[in-house]
């Protein structure tokens, strides 16, 4: 299985940097190939969420959360493909419309009490978790005009897989104290030691290579740049170790090991992308207040 999980691991990250190149040349930004892929790693990780909820027997309406998930990510995109179309608070106009979507259903298919609140519950939650956070990775391609977006995502998903890789090895080699024993009871707080060291380590190296390398930004980086690529590895790694454990709560309340056996060896998309979607506000904050960039 550690095999597998190598080889396959391998070939994801190959995948992700050719489709990465891929985007950074292409214009408009992100459209061919980020949109599509966001999109359909929403749709995976919707129908994964409900499935879950499912082994609970609460079954929200479907068909509203697709749509209104997909339209939080594609919003992002519209002052690019239609730039003269008004904007007016697209993303709360989005949930707002949710809201009425999702009451309207239970509305059409109530039977009898004891079940809408939680229903109605389970469909805002998958909107917040999924739709929300997968809108943030569509913000954070398009920083600046989409001029930083690429070194920003990949810069996330370095820092927060290396603070997984980190926090496997030093927890499978040291970890001896529980970091959270109910919940997560593989997790160790070496582990988790290990893994912000190695997130702190990818925020270097994303100011020191990765952005330089994928901008126009390519003299040295001082030593207060570097406390803040630093920093902004910490901050985003612990980020990262927070949605581990934020997936790991909903798998252990509905029994489930795995959100879905889509890959073996890795689970389902959301076993894959939790600690990314997690992290992905936070990314943007940094970015967007200047802890990490030019």
């Amino acid at each position: 299985m550690l095999r597998w999980r190598l080889v396959l691991g391998a070939l994801l990250i190959a995948a992700l940097v050719g489709l990465a190149v891929w985007d950074h040349r292409t214009a408009p930004p992100g459209v061919w190939v980020t949109w599509p892929a966001l999109s359909l790693l929403t749709l995976a990780a919707t129908q994964e969420l409900l499935a879950l909820f499912a082994a609970r027997e609460l079954k929200p309406l479907a068909w509203p959360l697709y749509g209104v998930n997909l339209a939080l990510v594609a919003v992002n995109w519209l002052p690019i493909v239609a730039p003269q179309a008004k904007s007016f608070q697209l993303d709360s106009s989005i949930l707002a419309a949710a809201v009425l979507w999702l009451f309207l259903g239970e509305m059409r298919r109530y039977e009898r009490p004891g079940v809408v609140m939680e229903r109605l519950a389970c469909g805002w939650l998958i909107v917040g978790y999924v739709g929300v956070l997968f809108a943030f990775l569509a913000k954070l391609r398009l920083l600046q005009g989409g001029a930083v977006g690429i070194p920003a995502l990949l810069s996330l998903v370095l820092i927060v897989k290396l603070g997984d890789t980190g926090a496997y090895t030093l927890g499978r080699l040291f970890g001896k104290h529980k970091l959270a024993p109910v919940l997560s009871p593989g997790k160790t707080l070496e582990g988790a030691a290990g893994g912000l060291l190695a997130a702190c380590f990818g925020g270097w190296l994303s100011g020191a290579w990765l952005f330089p390398m994928l901008t126009s930004n390519t003299g040295p980086i001082g030593p207060m740049a570097h406390g803040r690529w630093l920093l902004y590895g910490l901050i985003v790694g612990l980020a990262g170790t927070f949605g581990d454990l934020a997936e790991s709560l909903i798998k252990r309340d509905v029994g489930r090991k795995d959100s879905s056996a889509w890959m073996p060896g890795f689970g389902g998309v959301l076993d894959v992308m939790d600690s990314i979607m997690f992290a992905a506000p936070v990314a943007y904050w940094c970015w967007s207040c200047g802890l990490a960039g030019p």
